[in-house]
């Protein structure tokens, strides 16, 4: 039996799988209420495998809205309204229905006969407006496929935007973190236990970065630790991404920017770090770089919780 059929039935959601996959893509085009927003999040919370779906399905969203319309030249807009005006003078100048023949006078006296009219051509329906439409459109969908494919092939691009999308959610969700505390001795030990990895988490609260908590962010069926914290009215998340064994240290600070927010990326011995933030880039950098003192004047943060 399954976790769904397990879990009790409070929550008022499905408990069928496929049932529940159409309540995350109604979450992921916006088509819930508050509570049921609330309820389907709350769930995808306790189960890693929801929580991807809908991590794919709005990277997806991401990288299609991402694409750049094409550039539609106004010599092919005047060659197609040139055709529509051709089409227009034809079917004014069509000649009108031929007159039906008269009855055959071999048919039975009093038998009525239902005349139907000559079906039209199948080109007198035929709108060139709608096939110039399928022109461009047919065009934008071919360039935005290469395009998508092409940012879908660049590891670190593709990356950015789901740890933007993951951004967006937490701040449209009820609460931006799944366990609520400032304590890293709490945060990280919650986090370890549900993943098995967790990053340093130093308090810089005298610095003006409170740390909220922590959350799990699922990125490529991977889940990952997630930190936040809270820089006036704005928040920062952290997503600490395990180093692989081949994977190569790059102790310089890249400043990105993906989905509207701005990033840093950077790594060290352990971890693959992403900063992301609606904040200004001079306190997002401010962050970064108070965050990487902060462990090395504390090596205890990045310790057991």
């Amino acid at each position: 039996m399954s976790p769904h059929e397990n879990r009790p039935r409070e929550d008022g959601l499905p408990q069928d799988p496929q049932d529940m996959k159409l309540m995350i893509h109604a979450l992921a085009d916006g088509e819930l209420d508050a509570a049921a927003a609330l309820a389907v999040e709350r769930r995808m919370a306790a189960d890693p495998a929801l929580a991807a779906e809908h991590a794919r399905l709005v990277a997806l969203r991401g990288a299609v809205a991402s694409v750049p319309r094409p550039t539609v030249s106004d010599d092919f807009l005047a060659r197609i309204a040139a055709i529509a005006e051709v089409k227009d003078a034809e079917d004014t100048a069509e000649p009108p229905a031929a007159k039906a023949a008269p009855l055959p006078s071999a048919q039975p006296r009093g038998q009525v006969i239902a005349m139907q009219p000559r079906a039209a051509r199948w080109y007198n329906s035929f709108d060139w407006r709608q096939m110039a439409a399928s022109i461009v459109l047919t065009a934008f969908l071919a360039s935005g496929a290469t395009q998508w494919l092409a940012t879908a092939d660049n590891g670190s691009d593709s990356f950015a935007v789901a740890v933007a999308n993951g951004h967006r959610r937490s701040l449209l969700a009820a609460t931006p973190v799944d366990i609520v505390s400032s304590d890293r001795h709490t945060v990280k030990p919650w986090l370890d236990g549900r993943i098995g990895v967790s990053p340093p988490a130093p308090d810089m609260a005298k610095d003006g970065y409170a740390l909220l908590g922590g959350r799990v962010e699922v990125i490529g069926d991977r889940p990952m630790p997630a930190l936040v914290y809270r820089h006036h009215e704005h928040l920062i998340t952290l997503v600490a991404e395990p180093r692989q064994n081949e994977a190569k240290s790059v102790p310089v600070a890249d400043n990105l920017s993906a989905g509207g927010f701005l990033l840093v990326h950077w790594t060290d011995d352990a971890f693959s770090y992403w900063a992301i933030s609606d904040a200004e880039r001079p306190a997002l950098d401010d962050f970064v770089a108070r965050f990487r003192a902060a462990i090395i004047a504390n090596p205890a943060a990045g310790g057991p919780g």
